[in-house]
This record gives structure tokens, sequence and C-alpha cells, in this order.
């Protein structure tokens, strides 16, 4: 009888953790209070910041600004404390923490080549924030380790610093946290393509960036089972999947960037031979 009870309590507990993801209408587990997930994000967002040169450029950092905000007053969190960091690095990276910290790494732009280039990166990371896939990766960490220490999460205990940062894309193990990673990088990719179109910026280009960004590539990169990421192909098919929402969207919207201003980028940040980094998050582009 008193097994029996357990079971209903924790059935219960479950049930009430289950949430919808917006645009995708997923549901997902998780049971990491948004106020500790953001908490902890906020954290390792000024970790990282420490070893990280932030960009002095101007220009550049009001477009980042610019584009971030349009695509973060349509999302499914517009009051968000959003904040966007321009990073000095030859890196053709971005990641996203929850409680909106964000960071464009500057080799990605010359990639992106425009502003909806740009939105195409951002609205990605924008989304997996929108997502709760930080929380989710973390709600995973603590049950494949049966220990559900969520209330207790610190990045001050080593050990529990681990869980986090491996949730947040450092450490994730091959089998069974891969297609996990996978299937939120796809999903990115569609509530991404939908913020991007609803702030004003051509949906169609979030294709050509992909088709660049395999360019630069050159077919290096570990195989798509061996990946967080998806397979470039299998992103782009996928993108094209969500394409006719978009313009539906884009069609509508009162104001249109279309492709916006092009970056104009020194010779030397022109697109070369990607190399691959290890990335902060599971959100890096960088395989």
């Amino acid at each position: 009888m008193q097994k029996h009870f357990i079971f209903i309590i924790l059935s219960g507990l479950v049930i009430s953790a289950c949430t919808t993801t917006p645009v995708s209408n997923r549901s997902a587990l998780i049971l990491i209070p948004k106020s500790q997930e953001i908490s902890l994000g906020i954290q390792s967002y000024n970790e990282i910041l420490k070893r990280e040169k932030e960009s002095e450029d101007t220009q550049l950092n009001q477009i980042i600004r610019r584009v971030g905000q349009r695509i973060a007053s349509v999302s499914d969190m517009p009051k968000l404390e959003w904040e966007i960091k321009l990073i000095e690095s030859d890196q053709k990276n971005a990641f996203a923490l929850p409680g909106g910290k964000i960071a464009i790494y500057t080799g990605i732009l010359s990639v992106a080549k425009n502003e909806a280039g740009l939105a195409t990166v951002m609205s990605h990371e924008i989304a997996h924030v929108i997502a709760r896939h930080g929380a989710q990766r973390m709600t995973q960490q603590m049950l494949l380790q049966g220990a559900m220490i969520g209330a207790g999460l610190s990045m001050k205990n080593s050990t529990q610093k681990n869980i986090v940062l491996s949730a947040l894309g450092v450490g994730v193990l091959y089998g069974f946290t891969l297609p996990f990673s996978r299937l939120h990088e796809s999903e990115a990719d569609q509530i991404g393509l939908i913020y991007m179109a609803k702030a004003g910026y051509d949906p169609n280009e979030a294709i050509n960036f992909w088709q660049r960004f395999g360019q630069v590539k050159g077919g290096k990169g570990p195989p798509e089972w061996a990946s967080t990421h998806p397979a470039d192909a299998t992103r782009i098919q996928g993108l094209r999947s969500y394409l006719s929402r978009a313009k539906y969207d884009y069609q509508n919207v009162k104001v249109k960037y279309g492709l916006g201003q092009s970056f104009r980028l020194p010779q030397s940040d022109q697109p070369k031979s990607l190399q691959p980094t290890p990335g902060v998050s599971v959100e890096a582009l960088t395989p």
C-alpha cells in the first residue's frame, strides 16, 4: 500500500512537471524551478565571459543588439532580461544559456553575411531559451543519475556543477543523450524560423545560411550519430518543412526588414576552413 501511494505521488509530480513547448507544441518534462534554472544560467554565463574577450566594434554591437531585441520582442518570453554579448573570436560559434544570456562569436558573422543570416543564428539560440532546453537536460541528467537533487543544484558544488555543465553541453555522453540533443537542435530550428519571420526577417535566408555554413565546414565534423547536432542536410530538410508556416507569418508582419544590413568585415574575417572547436553549450553551432 505504501509503495502504491509513493507511486501515485511521484506520478502526480511528473504530470505536473510536464510543460508544452511554444510553436512545436511538444510536451517536455522539467523538474527544475525556472528561478533556479535562470540563476544557474547567469552564473555559467558570467564564468564563461571571464574567459572571453568582448568585441569593441560599436557598429557590430549595435546590429547584434538590434536584431536580438527584435527577435526577443516577438518571442514567448519578451520580458525576460535578455543579454547579448559579441565575443571577439575566429570561432564560428554561438550559445545560449537559461535566463536569456546569449553570446555570438564574431567568426560566425562571415557566414551570416547579413542581418537575416544573423537572425537565423540568434533566433535559434533564443528558441533554446524559450523551450527551456537547459532545464530539460538538467532534468534528464538527474534522472540518469537516479538522484532528484534539483532543489539543491549549485555551481559551487563540484559534483552538481558537472551536472549543470554537462546539461549545458560539456561532456555530453554517446547513446541516449546525443539523440536528445539533436531533438532540441531541430526544435530550436523550428521555433527560431518562426521567430525570425515574425521579427521581419526573410525566413528563406535560414536555408541559405545553413548551406553557407556547410560549405565552410567542407564536410568536416563527426558523423550525425556521434554528434549533438543534426547533419547540415538533415537540418536544411527540416527547415524546408517548416518554411511554409514561417512564410505565412512573414507575409503578415507589418514591418519587413528582408535580409537587413549586410556586414562589412575585414578580409581576415572572411570564410575559411572551419576547425571543430569544443562548444561551451549544446547550443553551440560548431560541432
